[in-house]
């Protein structure tokens, strides 16, 4: 239950507390008093945007504190809290705090939330015309959650969205997969053929580019054996050749050495070049042997070389290892195409399985709701003659749609009638703003419990209604809070009469400015209070009496 509600500088309120009873709670008092705006405040407790204007002194902030009893036994509300790191108390406090700069903050039991973890958990708690309000009643979804509370199809609803999910997800995976499959196929051939053009070559790494070197030397191969053959030459024939010269220069420095000590030294680095120059020679000439003119292999290095080139032209690329990672790509890629027949098989066997999963499940939802359709209408139909609409009824269609969605295949219409003509349309389309209000509470009275709202406010609930049918309406709610916490404005005395306590909200001045307040009624003021929205402001003592009566 909602046990206190605390409001400073809103709209006209400049501070109220608000101590409420379990049972049924009434609000009335004068026209423009604030009634509805002590509702606007609480409507912010539950996640509605903030705004500035409602600032009574725009230089002070705005604080709206709601004190709540944790309800038993509710798993959801208790994993909500452990979700959001909030400690599970006896209470739930909520406060929402608008500063002058437009800033807003929510907290819960001290812990700072945004509006979506405020909504989340407010609306388990608190229904202010959230969860079906009257301008909603006509939508779909709002009448097979109306349907789904009576049928009490809460925890198979959860196991068929469950299933659907992964349905659903597995179709997004399948059409996607499907999507790549027909690219990659418009792609197939063309890469086919490709990739047997890169695996015909067969490059090995860095091949284009060593055969290149290769060929660039078997190309010069006569003018290199000249020059090593000369070289060989200088170094050991012809006229003067280096290395005889050079050992005649060492023999000559050794010969003095014995009487010039310093010719030691150079003797011994002229003989290092004399050996130094000999192996040069020899590998010159070895080297020289060694190249031979090869007319195969030359041809062969050309056709890698113009092979290669041509390749890396045609693909815009610049090295053999380029070429080599464009073949393995493209392999990967045929490869990919290959076996996405294969893997699209596989998973439309398993969507062929969750299909008939949820469509298992979609069917005992749709069954359940067909069972209470009768019982449900009958009951609506009684509680509309008893809140003054006799010639009224509603029926409910339940046909099954053609495809499965997040909630079955169940597709519902609430039809109403409201005059007895035989002539049922969308509730929508032909109901009044009063009728649909008598409606919604008409159904509130059969939901409630099955969707476990503890809370239940009534805004305005006694629109187009007086006597007998605000009796009723009265009568409805007073039993409704046997079982929830009702909290209901109105201007309606039979209304009034029936409740556990009674609020009455006025003005007051205060330094030139109007504010509003509220108290709790005692038993004698509520006669005269009462008596007056039925008769005027100074009732007579019929209808003190008449108010004691209906209060009785």
């Amino acid at each position: 239950m909602l046990q206190q509600l605390s409001i400073h500088n809103y709209a006209i309120i400049k501070e109220v507390n608000i101590q409420f009873t379990n049972g049924f709670n009434i609000i009335t008092g004068e026209t423009g008093a604030g009634k509805s705006i002590i509702l606007g405040a609480l409507s912010l407790l539950l996640g509605d945007r903030a705004d500035v204007q409602v600032l009574l002194a725009k230089d002070k902030k705005c604080t709206i504190e709601g004190v709540l009893t944790m309800p038993t036994n509710n798993a959801t509300i208790s994993q909500l809290l452990k979700e959001y790191n909030i400690d599970e108390e006896a209470d739930i406090v909520i406060r929402r705090e608008l500063a002058p700069n437009g800033k807003s903050r929510a907290f819960i039991n001290d812990t700072p939330v945004n509006l979506t973890q405020l909504r989340q958990l407010s609306s388990l708690l608190i229904d202010l015309h959230q969860q079906f309000d009257n301008s909603e009643l006509g939508e779909q979804d709002v009448q097979r959650a109306i349907l789904d509370g009576i049928a009490n199809t809460g925890e198979a609803l959860k196991v068929y969205q469950k299933e659907y999910k992964q349905y659903n997800a597995l179709k997004k995976d399948i059409a996607l997969l499907q999507h790549t499959q027909q690219e990659a196929a418009k792609n197939y051939d063309y890469n086919k053929f490709l990739y047997n053009e890169l695996a015909d070559v067969n490059l090995q790494p860095n091949a284009i580019e060593t055969s290149e070197a290769q060929l660039k030397t078997a190309l010069h191969t006569e003018n290199i054996k000249a020059t090593l053959n000369n070289a060989t030459l200088l170094l050991t024939a012809g006229e003067q050749p280096i290395i005889p010269l050079l050992k005649q220069l060492s023999t000559a420095l050794k010969q003095i050495s014995s009487v010039y000590p310093k010719a030691t030294e150079l003797q011994q680095r002229v003989h290092s070049c004399q050996l130094e120059l000999t192996d040069i020679a020899d590998e010159l000439e070895g080297q020289n042997d060694a190249l031979q003119i090869d007319e195969e292999k030359m041809a062969a290095l050309t056709d890698v070389v113009n092979l290669g080139n041509k390749l890396l032209k045609k693909h815009q690329l610049t090295s053999t290892n380029q070429l080599i990672a464009l073949k393995q790509k493209l392999e990967q890629e045929l490869l990919l195409t290959d076996n996405h027949e294969l893997l699209i098989t596989k998973k439309l066997q398993e969507l062929a399985t969750l299909e008939t999963n949820c469509t298992a499940l979609a069917q005992a939802l749709h069954l359940a709701r067909c069972n209470v359709v009768q019982s449900f209408t009958l009951q609506i139909n009684a509680l509309l003659t008893q809140v003054g609409m006799p010639n009224a009824s509603i029926q409910v269609q339940v046909t099954q749609a053609a495809q499965l969605s997040m909630y079955g295949y169940s597709s519902i219409q609430f039809l109403f009638d409201a005059n007895r003509t035989g002539n049922y349309e969308p509730i929508a389309k032909v109901a009044s703003g009063g009728e649909l209000s008598r409606l919604m509470l008409c159904i509130k009275s059969l939901v409630a419990d099955a969707v476990q709202l503890p809370i239940l406010i009534f805004d305005e609930i006694d629109t187009g209604i007086s006597g007998e049918a605000a009796k009723q309406v009265g009568i409805i709610m007073q039993q409704l809070a046997l079982q929830h916490q009702v909290l209901c404005i109105t201007h309606q005395a039979q209304i009034a009469a029936k409740a556990t306590t009674h609020y009455y909200v006025y003005k007051t001045m205060e330094h030139d400015v109007v504010t509003t307040a509220i108290r709790v009624l005692p038993m004698q003021e509520r006669v005269t209070i009462i008596a007056q929205m039925l008769s005027g402001a100074k009732p007579t003592q019929a209808a003190l009496q008449i108010a004691k009566e209906m209060m009785n």
